[in-house]
């Protein structure tokens, strides 16, 4: 069963790495990932404005204090005694709707304060699910003209008038629409009142004429510096009119066919065959979803950069699943670079590394930035060609090795993938890059060996700027350790979809065992807000850029020493924000998940898929008792066959309050409409809901229309005369394209 909200459900699907190794930082994204104490204290939606009105009534008490009493006499406190600093720190965790139309009215201390311009500067309507239009209409009446930077990014839901608003924004530098319903005229009209603009985000899609750009307009593109583009149909979009771009992003969502069932073609409409201006160009980020279509169409925004490569381009990135074939165009285009440009970030589909000598040819000059994933890279090619034989690389902060098999040996010609790591070449590695703070070493079997002090984890643990880290399973393994162990029979379960197995009781008792390395690590990273430990050989059964498959390989051996204790070790992570844990067939009760819910209050995204027996569902109790301490949790996904989504499940869930998105992928799973009813009742914050699950196509169609008619029912209660911002849409998982 799914049930969905917005535009893009195919993207709520997480697949291995996603997270820790992300696009380079978009140019018109704003503080949206910069806020934690925003979400962290719970002033966003609907919680958020009651606790605003609850600060402003408090706001209220110290001005109204009664004249003839006196101050040791009353029990409130006078916020407003607080220095303008003060309450300025106080206001900006308050989304800036909440100030300008609801706590600005409360007094005329906080009157001025509200429209202060470092309240009113930057405003991020991102995700806030209670703006409807009629409250754009008035943000924009009263501070459009201190409004310099603004995001409506995934506002999907406001109608494309909306966006006419934007106008009154006279002093506008960054604008974001990605995700909103907008026109060619709607775009002509905003942009042309628009003369500061420096940097836009906008999505093309089917029906896009830039012969309706006015020429204000196109005046206005002229200026724009940094360009983000999200193309659902072949073109080049408003590409040819930004003359003097120095950062584009391009994120290709073209489909193979059409709604009607039509193959389309990656050529570009007649009119749209405008030569992009690349000469400032100094940032070129593509990423593509699978398709062929795609690739034909960024061929032909690549085929003006081989013909003359911009001397400033220090960032060449193309993310590209699959295969994707290098043509003479980018042969010509990539010899090009390594004879005119110095780069500072590279990322490169593997067909066009693997073989080729590319790498010896290409220069850089301080890189931050380098992504080799699925990359027939080894560890003696790693040093030598992208980290000049172990010389100094602190510029570095950024590297995904993700699925490079060999990345960590010399030579790949005579290696098995199972076989140990040289731990030389990462001692090398960490010593060379020690400023890293993004590192994915998943998707490949990175086995240490039992010398003491070469461990993985025990180097690792050197890089303390850390805030992501994405590694395979059997890389926290700790061989020596385990061979101290004396057997225990029960210790491997073997993970299969066969009979179920009874565990008995458990008590959740995770003493930190001595000398563990993976414990170390998580110590010695205070830092690190994302983490994935991910099986080598994981597959999730509903994947966004590979191929779906039934049969999943089977686990690694050495994983299968990986349970509850390393689990119980992640909740030293004070400041964790996201967590994926996935192919951990050791789990026996998943009592480590009970630490991390205790301990890791700031957690807002969990993922957790193939814990434990695939045939039994056996941290169902500890993952109910972690749940009701995520106070913080907005996003989670579960995926495991055979899963109960019952009543108890449901009233656990629903002590997370702060929940948004929920994601539940299970064959042969169950569920309760009842519970399912409660929940959503309870959980007024829920937007998006994916459930693939195996009941029948009744039973979700009519739970489908329940939860349609209650969510009418609510919005005429409480939003009215707001639109329904709670989009469904369910089926059984048979019907899903595994």
């Amino acid at each position: 069963m799914e049930a969905r909200g917005g535009r893009g459900g195919r993207g709520g699907v997480a697949s291995r790495g996603s997270r820790v190794m992300a696009a380079p930082e978009e140019p018109c994204g704003s503080r949206a990932g910069g806020e934690p104490g925003r979400e962290a204290a719970g002033l966003s939606g609907a919680r958020g404005r009651r606790r605003a009105r609850g600060a402003a009534a408090m706001f209220r008490c110290g001005e109204e204090i009664v004249s003839g009493e006196s101050e040791e006499e009353s029990s409130g406190v006078n916020l407003m005694e607080f220095s303008d600093e003060i309450l300025l720190h106080i206001l900006s965790y308050v989304p800036c709707t909440d100030l300008v139309l609801n706590v600005r009215r409360t007094c005329r201390k906080l009157a001025t304060l509200c429209l202060d311009k470092s309240l009113t500067h930057t405003v991020l309507l991102q995700k806030d699910y209670k703006v409807n239009k009629d409250k754009v209409k008035q943000l924009m009446r009263d501070i459009g003209k201190e409004i310099y930077q603004l995001n409506m990014a995934g506002c999907y839901w406001l109608p494309s008038s909306s966006i006419d608003h934007i106008t009154r924004c006279k002093n506008l530098v960054k604008l974001n629409l990605s995700g909103c319903h907008l026109t060619s005229l709607h775009l002509s009209k905003t942009l042309s009142m628009l003369q500061h603009l420096r940097s836009l985000a906008i999505d093309v899609n089917p029906g896009f004429d830039a012969g309706q750009l006015s020429s204000e307009c196109k005046a206005t593109l002229s200026r724009v510096l940094e360009l983000k583009q999200t193309l659902y149909t072949p073109s080049y979009g408003v590409v040819p009119c930004c003359t003097s771009l120095e950062k584009l992003l391009l994120y290709f969502e073209i489909l193979d066919r059409s709604r009607e069932g039509f193959m389309l073609s990656g050529q570009l409409m007649v009119g749209e065959s405008n030569v992009p201006h690349y000469q400032n160009l100094r940032v070129f980020y593509a990423r593509l979803a699978p398709g062929y279509v795609n690739q034909e169409v960024v061929r032909l925004y690549l085929a003006v950069l081989s013909d003359r490569t911009p001397e400033n381009l220090h960032a060449f990135l193309i993310s590209a699943p699959g295969s994707f074939a290098e043509t003479g165009a980018t042969k010509n285009l990539l010899d090009s670079m390594a004879r005119n440009v110095r780069l500072d970030a590279l990322q490169l589909p593997k067909a066009w590394i693997n073989g080729s000598g590319l790498l010896q040819h290409l220069k850089f000059n301080n890189p931050f930035y380098f992504s080799f994933s699925r990359c027939t890279l080894s560890g003696g090619q790693l040093i030598q060609r992208v980290m000049n034989g172990g010389k100094d690389l602190k510029s570095l902060t950024s590297l995904n090795l993700s699925g490079c098999i060999h990345c960590l040996a010399p030579e790949s010609l005579f290696r098995k993938a199972e076989d140990d790591i040289d731990s030389s070449i990462l001692e090398s590695l960490v010593v060379s890059c020690c400023n890293l703070r993004h590192l994915n070493l998943s998707a490949a079997h990175h086995h240490s060996s039992k010398n003491i002090g070469n461990h993985l984890c025990q180097l690792l643990a050197r890089l303390k700027h850390l805030l992501s880290l994405a590694l395979p399973v059997c890389s926290i393994s700790d061989v020596a350790a385990n061979m101290e162990k004396p057997p225990m029979q029960s210790n491997v379960t073997p993970q299969t979809l066969g009979k179920k197995v009874r565990i008995g009781i458990q008590t959740y008792s995770n003493q930190k065992p001595q000398s563990s390395v993976f414990w170390a690590l998580m110590g010695s990273l205070p830092f690190l807000e994302n983490l994935e430990i991910i099986g080598s050989s994981f597959s999730s059964a509903m994947p966004r850029n590979e191929p779906a498959i039934r049969n999943s390989l089977p686990p690694c051996v050495r994983a299968q020493s990986v349970g509850d204790s390393e689990v119980a070790a992640i909740g030293q992570l004070t400041y964790l924000q996201s967590l994926t844990l996935a192919q951990l067939p050791n789990i026996l009760t998943g009592s480590g998940l009970v630490s991390i819910g205790l301990q890791c209050q700031h957690l807002r995204t969990l993922s957790l898929a193939n814990l434990g027996m695939m045939g039994n569902v056996v941290y169902m109790s500890a993952l109910m008792d972690m749940l009701k301490h995520c106070k913080c949790l907005r996003d989670l996904r579960l995926e495991q066959p055979y899963f109960s989504a019952g009543a108890q499940f449901f009233q656990a869930l629903s002590h997370c309050s702060s929940l948004q998105r929920l994601c539940i992928v299970s064959r042969s799973g169950t569920l309760q409409s009842d519970a399912v009813m409660s929940f959503m009742a309870n959980c007024l914050e829920v937007i998006m809901c994916h459930m693939f699950m195996g009941e029948s196509l009744t039973v979700c169609k009519n739970l489908q229309q329940s939860i349609v008619r209650s969510s009418m029912d609510d919005s005429s209660q409480l939003l009215k005369p707001g639109p329904l911002y709670i989009h469904i849409q369910m089926k059984t998982l048979s019907e899903t394209s595994l």
